[in-house]
């Protein structure tokens, strides 16, 4: 089970993800965001933690950013992935040439199996095909709600499904048990 813990925004958080055996450490790209952190505050972070354990993977989290904006960001910041969490379209996963994976926010499960017709086959051939997030209709994440439960588990049955959306220690196994995820993304 691959565990992402999203939304660090400092260097002992950081640390403290590590040593917990997380396999991914997410950092929120998109300014309005409140646990946004700059490139050059990523990249401090990453070099106060080095060196990183080979398994890790850094994710950016990034909302209708263009793709030349999230390679710069990715490039000064140090990181491995680009998690998209807006309504991007299937060619800047594209673009990003196997360096990024789509995040759904579906309303139902004719949406969710659309969109992984669009974009299951352009994640990273090591990371996830895709994220699920709850949907909120003015929030792109870290809304503390839980994600559909039923329609995640629909999609893991076909592919590497990132599961997110209000996971917490007191459901965490049994969202894992009942959706059976390639893995969990917690903040």
């Amino acid at each position: 089970m691959i565990v992402k813990i999203c939304g660090i925004t400092n260097a002992r958080d950081a640390a403290t993800a590590i040593h917990a055996g997380a396999d991914m450490l997410g950092f929120i790209c998109y300014p309005p965001s409140p646990r946004y952190v700059t490139p050059a505050q990523i990249a401090e972070i990453l070099k106060a933690v080095a060196p990183l354990p080979e398994r890790l993977r850094t994710v950016g989290v990034f909302v209708d950013a263009s793709p030349d904006t999230i390679r710069d960001v990715m490039e000064r910041s140090g990181l491995h992935l680009a998690q998209l969490h807006g309504g991007e379209p299937p060619a800047v996963l594209e673009t990003l040439a196997g360096r990024a994976y789509k995040a759904l926010r579906p309303t139902s499960l004719p949406e969710a199996e659309a969109d992984v017709e669009w974009y299951a086959g352009l994640g990273p051939e090591a990371g996830p095909d895709l994220l699920v997030d709850a949907y909120h209709p003015a929030a792109y994440g870290g809304t503390g709600r839980r994600a559909d439960w039923e329609i995640a588990a629909a999609l893991a049955a076909s592919c590497r499904l990132l599961l997110a959306g209000g996971l917490a220690p007191d459901n965490v196994a049994e969202a894992i048990s009942r959706v059976r995820p390639w893995g969990v993304d917690v903040s």
